[in-house]
């Protein structure tokens, strides 16, 4: 597997994402464009020491890959994003 910090790249924080944030505990990442889905859980979990559910993928105008990564229900996305310093 390749470095959990070259496959995730940073993350989003729009108004938009913080609503998803909160109402379906979802974190959103712009990630490595060649990453499968396997990889970026993986490398989530193992940054962040998190319990991921499901990815969702999308690949924006621009070129980008924004993940969406839904985690389990006993760990609060909110958290996460505390941690890292978006809330």
């Amino acid at each position: 597997m390749k470095d959990p910090y070259s496959i995730v790249k940073y993350p989003l924080t729009t108004e938009k994402n913080v609503k998803v944030m909160q109402e379906e505990n979802k974190l959103v990442f712009i990630v490595d464009r060649k990453a499968k889905k396997p990889e970026i859980k993986m490398a989530v979990e193992e940054i962040f020491k998190v319990k991921v559910d499901k990815v969702n993928t999308a690949i924006l105008p621009s070129g980008k890959k924004k993940a969406y990564l839904k985690l389990s229900m006993d760990t609060p996305a909110i958290d996460v994003a505390t941690q890292l310093g978006l809330m």
